[in-house]
């Protein structure tokens, strides 16, 4: 008779969620909503493979939207500073 053993728990160091969360909010807010958009759903990605929540992504996705959003609009009404 074979015992079943469970399978193995996933490394400690490859889970970055909070990583990917907390690039994805500096990052969306300071320079680059497209990246933070990114990072923020490598966040949800890994929360939701190690079982973690997933808020810290959505966070991140919806600040960097929102910084898309204001960026457009800045830039639309000419009140743009650079250039």
């Amino acid at each position: 008779m074979s015992t079943q053993y469970p399978p193995p728990a996933a490394a400690a160091g490859s889970d970055r969620s909070t990583l990917w969360g907390v690039l994805g909010i500096v990052i969306g807010l300071l320079c680059c909503g497209i990246l933070g958009v990114v990072f923020g759903f490598l966040s949800i990605r890994d929360a939701k493979r190690f079982g973690k929540s997933p808020v810290l992504g959505w966070v991140a996705i919806v600040l960097s939207v929102l910084n898309i959003i204001g960026s457009g609009i800045v830039w639309g009404t000419g009140n743009y500073p650079i250039g």
